[in-house]
């Protein structure tokens, strides 16, 4: 399992939700991919095919998010024995991490059945995501963090990027002493990924780098929609950029 360590190499991962993104992300030299369907809806958890063939076709470190729906991070008994289903199968297709996030109603993090997801996950590392930037004491959250003895948090420092969070971000470095990774994520790029390392001390970020493919259909027809919300065409996907990935290396 791995180890949180203040003198680590600075580690790149990558948020993806397909094969095409995981290949980029793993050419342009990320260390580990985030695999999530339904990015547009703040992800939720891929397939059972996706994540066997992500595997198969990347050598990088892979994680997953264990993410039932889209919305809050208050889930149902039966919402919970699908994030319970979910982590066995990862494990089962040979994933390296899974990526959590559970909250009670008041906001807190739901201490016992995250800690009941940890240990069904083991071996694997455990990431808690950025449920953690909903919560209403960021300083008790972070503490709770500590106690599960969870490998990682990704945060936006509660702000809507990490840049603007950059000051919550470096706070919960120093207070976490090495013993959890802070990893800041949501609008990291090329043009910030520099000041936001150098203003925080953190040794992982997270971003997605993404940039639209167009569809090689020859035969195109717009209507009807197949979606109702997305603002991409149907002849139109998100994919990782290598190089950008590239870029975002120090």
């Amino acid at each position: 399992m791995e180890k949180a360590s203040s003198k680590q190499e600075l580690a790149l991962e990558i948020c993806i939700d397909s094969v095409a993104s995981a290949l980029a992300a793993e050419r342009g030299g990320a260390q580990r991919v985030e695999l999530c369907d339904y990015l547009v809806g703040g992800g939720t958890t891929p397939s059972a095919g996706m994540i066997a063939v992500v595997r198969r076709h990347i050598q990088i470190s892979l994680h997953v998010l264990i993410r039932p729906r889209r919305g809050d991070f208050l889930y149902s008994e039966e919402e919970f024995e699908v994030m319970k289903r979910d982590i066995a199968v990862c494990r089962e297709l040979g994933a390296d991490g899974v990526v959590i996030g559970m909250l009670k109603a008041d906001g807190t993090i739901d201490m016992d059945r995250t800690r009941e997801l940890i240990a069904l996950a083991q071996p694997l590392s455990v990431t808690f995501h950025r449920a953690f930037d909903l919560t209403p004491d960021p300083y008790k959250a972070l503490d709770d963090l500590l106690q599960l003895e969870v490998q990682r948090l990704l945060t936006s420092g509660q702000q809507e990027t990490a840049l603007q969070g950059v000051d919550l971000i470096r706070e919960l470095q120093e207070r976490a002493k090495g013993k959890l990774i802070i990893m800041p994520g949501s609008g990291v790029n090329p043009g910030n990924v520099r000041e936001i390392i150098a203003r925080t001390g953190v040794n992982e970020v997270h971003a997605s780098v993404r940039r639209k493919v167009e569809s090689e259909m020859v035969y195109r027809k717009d209507y009807p929609p197949m979606s109702g919300s997305s603002s991409l065409s149907e002849f139109e996907q998100l994919v990782a950029e290598e190089a950008q990935v590239r870029l975002m290396r120090l």
